[in-house]
């Protein structure tokens, strides 16, 4: 549940994400040293970065969850 959680909110933010970027490189056009303004290498490899960085994040967490007894759990609460 906590990885599908995290999966859902970081999928969402790079679509996101992504599409602003691609209307956004407009105007970063001249900043542009030699690179063309949609290279999908860059894009691709933008967010491939951020999701893993956003799993290996989630992963600590999901993690403890599952380590937990739900008996012990439910009795807690």
């Amino acid at each position: 549940m906590v990885l599908l959680g995290v999966a859902r909110w970081t999928i969402g933010g790079a679509i996101l994400g992504s599409i602003g970027a691609w209307f956004c490189t407009r105007s970063l056009e001249s900043l542009l040293c030699e690179v063309k303004s949609h290279d999908p290498v860059l894009y691709c490899g933008a967010v491939l970065l951020l999701l893993a960085a956003a799993f290996v994040a989630g992963w600590s967490p999901a993690h403890r969850a599952m380590r937990i007894d739900p008996m012990v759990a439910l009795r807690y609460e």
